[in-house]
């Protein structure tokens, strides 16, 4: 039979006119009045009579009254006691605090630190005045499949774009970062610098600190940095000084300009010396004045106001092409825009296809995620306490609180911690930042002055306030107090599911992260053990950075040799680290018509070979005891196998219009891109056209001891410079270090987002734990042995990571796959990483939930079951 209700329309009319804070309480004793009467008097009197108490509560007490506007003063004290009661309630429990609080603080500082990493990524070049007009003249070539992509161009390119293109407004020729030997008086100082023509100082906007901006008009001037004026002349004004550079000229200082900053492509330029200057001292520039086919320089040019790029690079398209004799690579000149320099830097057969701009995406989805890592912590820790609280808001409302002030006291516990977060992640960032700086070769600071940055921060401490206030805020509010006070309020079976779905959220991209480090690890480390095809312990390099060098070279050699310090001494027309130049001019038997390959060519001494312990495989290496080797040549590997030679050896090999017999092959040496192919290479003695010497230190010495020998040797003859050099192998591991750098910076942020979830992890287990304590004893009473409550505990947690890593496995095998992918020698990805990773997820979870179900286990069930 169904229960008697009281008439509807008095009850909308109860609800109509009672003020809200008092509508509950009424209704509930009207009910329960009405109720009586059914039973005592019948149905219809109950009926009459609750009509009757209706209509007798319409007095000015019980009427719902305009809102006004709280005097200022007591909406203060409302504000201070809402975060009062929210302080309290983080010193009540500590242990929560600290999680939510670090966590989250955890969280931040990571986003922050990777969010001042991007910002100085895109604004890369930005200090300068004309960033959006400059651009780098590129060529590209088609040598035999693809088209290459170089940044080294002809002199005369530039000469004919300042004539006949009026969309530059100015065009500079610049060579590369050149270390050179600056002298003054007793100071030697090998510093970078690049020789410019006047024009660079205004489409870079130099800033000068004192001097003439204009000096670089004279042939024997200098501009040094603010630093190197330091160097060399502390506090005295370097103006009008002379510095000698090379032991060749010397130039007098015509002004000091600012340190580019650290993040522009020239922040290693510490002096700029004047175009006229170079073509003097170095007579390979004065030939290539008028040579078309000589790629050996650089060249910036600014364009007009209102011109496109695209549309100059068309028109710049084909002027060697359209020249007489144009040669087979057929180049096509371009201009690459400053705002692309750094984050597009990669072309692939005549397509830009991105660069350093896809580690700025990946790091901004870490941050973000890592993030959100943080997030759910908080959300997961303050939903789960909230629920402990639905007596707290039952008798909060009993005594009159109303749902609004409910909801305030909940935001305002949630803003507590996020500022306090915050502030704590600003603090870890200021620790973090020198080691940061350190890894990621950054010079980032706090944006203290930049209003995004505070923008953002607050503006993500607010959001992330209403998220995670929002649960307790609206749904605890919702409570009725009758049900529960009378203890007959249940949570549902329900309840849980957010938790759990957010537990697996984050172990899925803990595990996404966990795998994509050790497969980027796992990827350097491949192209490290990757054999060099040469001997790089002990061999050092020493560039040939004065004329002494060359004059005194002979007696330099044969005094290492005798010093016991030295295994062996060559020269080489560049460091083995990396290829010079290369040519397409080269025919041998059987070569097709229409290939123009390139190939790269060394010129070294007879005992280069020797010195660096390169692997002759056929044939012989060079030496003295046969005049005719220098008109002979040794390829490697790939050269062979692009000549197509059954039998190599005394083969003839043409280039630049002199046949060479082929003496010998070697192993395929990796001298540029350890993570791509060789190139076809070959080596011809001529030790004219040299500039780095090799010394192979002798292995039955100590490396101090005959470093010290050699340096002894090198001051004897070249003293005017001092004795600098480079470890092969040093030099060889830089190779690594921007795949390094992000593997370092991957690994960290990847361990944070992993104790982070492990934080949030541990709290929720002490929450289930503390959830379940009266079970816990009821089954210790009934014979559960410690294993088996910790089973009980455990599994539920080990279930949600097993189900995070089958989510996790095909997202990462999926986007790691595309990177690696951009490496033509690469690592698999093999299943151990998978298990591996999941392994260690699976150890993690049941290392941090095993303190809370052992310590739950062991308690006294006595404790637990005594209020029963």
């Amino acid at each position: 039979m169904q229960k008697p209700i009281p008439p509807r329309w008095a009850d909308k009319l109860l609800q109509w006119f009672c003020a809200p804070h008092l509508l509950e309480e009424v209704q509930g004793d009207l009910y329960e009045r009405f109720q009586k009467n059914v039973r005592v008097f019948g149905e219809k009197t109950a009926r009459q009579e609750y009509i009757k108490s209706v209509f007798g509560f319409i007095r000015p007490f019980a009427l719902k009254r305009k809102k006004e506007l709280s005097p200022p003063f007591y909406i203060q004290i409302m504000i201070s006691n809402y975060f009062k009661v929210a302080f309290r309630n983080l010193l009540k429990y500590k242990g929560y605090s600290f999680i939510n609080i670090f966590g989250l603080a955890a969280g931040m500082a990571v986003t922050m630190l990777i969010g001042l990493w991007v910002y100085d990524e895109v604004s890369y070049n930005k200090h300068f005045k004309n960033y959006d007009r400059i651009g780098h003249i590129y060529q590209f070539v088609k040598f035999d499949v693809e088209k290459s992509t170089y940044d080294v161009l002809p002199i005369p390119l530039a000469e004919e774009l300042k004539r006949k293109y009026p969309d530059f407004e100015t065009v500079s020729l610049s060579t590369y970062d050149l270390p050179s030997l600056l002298t003054s008086g007793e100071k030697k100082l090998i510093k970078s610098g690049n020789y410019v023509d006047p024009a660079f100082m205004d489409i870079f906007s130099v800033k000068m600190v004192s001097g003439n901006r204009n000096g670089l008009k004279d042939v024997n001037s200098i501009l040094i940095s603010e630093s190197l004026a330091k160097d060399f002349f502390g506090m005295e004004s370097p103006l009008d000084k002379v510095i000698k550079v090379d032991n060749k000229e010397s130039v007098k200082v015509v002004g000091v300009y600012e340190n580019f900053p650290h993040n522009t492509a020239f922040r290693d330029v510490l002096f700029l010396a004047p175009w006229s200057l170079y073509e003097t001292t170095n007579a390979n520039v004065r030939n290539d004045k008028d040579e078309w086919d000589n790629n050996n320089y650089q060249i910036y040019v600014q364009l007009k106001s209102g011109a496109d790029f695209d549309k100059v690079s068309a028109k710049i398209k084909d002027i060697r092409v359209n020249r007489a004799d144009p040669p087979g690579y057929k180049p096509e000149f371009f201009v690459h825009p400053m705002n692309k320099w750094h984050l597009y830097s990669d072309f692939k057969d005549g397509i830009n296809t991105g660069g350093l701009i896809k580690f700025v995406w990946l790091f901004g989805i870490i941050g973000a995620f890592v993030l959100l890592l943080a997030c759910i912590n908080f959300m997961n820790l303050s939903t789960a306490r909230s629920e402990k609280r639905a007596k707290e808001v039952g008798i909060r409302k009993a005594i009159g609180s109303i749902r609004g002030q409910l909801i305030m006291q909940f935001f305002s516990e949630s803003f507590l911690v996020v500022i306090f977060a915050f502030v704590l992640s600003i603090l870890i960032v200021l620790l973090v930042l020198p080691l940061f700086n350190q890894v990621a070769d950054k010079q980032v600071g706090i944006l203290w002055t930049n209003p995004f940055f505070w923008l953002a921060g607050v503006g993500f401490s607010l959001l992330t306030g209403l998220i995670a206030g929002s649960y307790p805020a609206f749904y605890l509010s919702s409570f009725q107090a009758v049900k529960v006070l009378k203890g007959t309020f249940r949570m549902g079976r329900f309840a849980a599911v957010p938790r759990k779905v957010l537990v697996v959220l984050q172990f899925t991209v803990s595990v996404t992260l966990i795998i994509g480090t050790v497969v980027v690890f796992r990827q350097i480390q491949f192209a490290k053990n990757r054999s060099v095809g040469y001997d790089r312990n002990k061999l050092i390099e020493i560039n040939m950075n004065t004329p002494e060098l060359f004059r005194n070279f002979k007696a330099l050699k044969n005094d290492l040799m005798a010093s016991g310090a030295v295994y062996g001494v060559g020269l080489s027309s560049g460091s083995i680290t990396g290829q010079g130049g290369g040519t397409t001019n080269i025919f041998w038997k059987g070569k097709s018509p229409e290939g123009k390959p390139l190939l790269m060519s060394n010129y070294i001494s007879h005992e280069y070979g020797k010195t660096i312990g390169w692997q002759i495989i056929q044939g012989r290496d060079f030496s003295k005891a046969f005049s005719t080797d220098t008109a002979s040549m040794i390829i490697n590997e790939t050269a062979l196998k692009l000549m197509a030679f059954k039998d190599p050896l005394n083969e003839i090999v043409t280039t630049n219009g002199k046949p060479y017999k082929v003496i010998g092959v070697v192993k395929d040496m990796i001298r540029e891109n350890p993570f791509r192919p060789v190139s076809p290479t070959f080596f011809m003695v001529n030790s004219r056209n040299v500039n780095t010497i090799q010394v192979k230190l002798t292995p039955e010495m100590g490396t101090a001891e005959a470093l010290a020998k050699t340096e002894t040797i090198f001051r004897k003859h070249n003293p005017d410079s001092p004795f600098v050099y480079n470890f092969v192998d040093e030099v060889y591991g830089k190779k690594f270090g921007e795949e390094e750098r992000i593997g370092t910076l991957a690994l960290f942020f990847t361990i944070l987002a992993v104790l982070i979830s492990c934080l949030g992890l541990f709290g929720l287990a002490s929450f289930v734990a503390e959830q379940r304590t009266k079970e816990i004893g009821v089954r210790k009473v009934l014979g559960a042995s410690v294993a088996n409550i910790w089973a009980l505990l455990s599994k539920d947690f080990v279930a949600l990571v097993l189900i995070s890593l089958f989510i996790a496995s095909p997202i990462a095998y999926y986007f790691m796959n595309k990177w690696i992918m951009n490496y033509d020698y690469r690592a698999g990805i093999s299943w151990w990483i998978f298990a591996l990773a999941g392994g260690g997820a699976l150890l993690i979870t049941i290392m941090t939930v095993s303190f809370q179900a052992i310590k739950a286990a062991l308690m006294n069930p006595v404790k637990s079951l005594k209020s029963e």
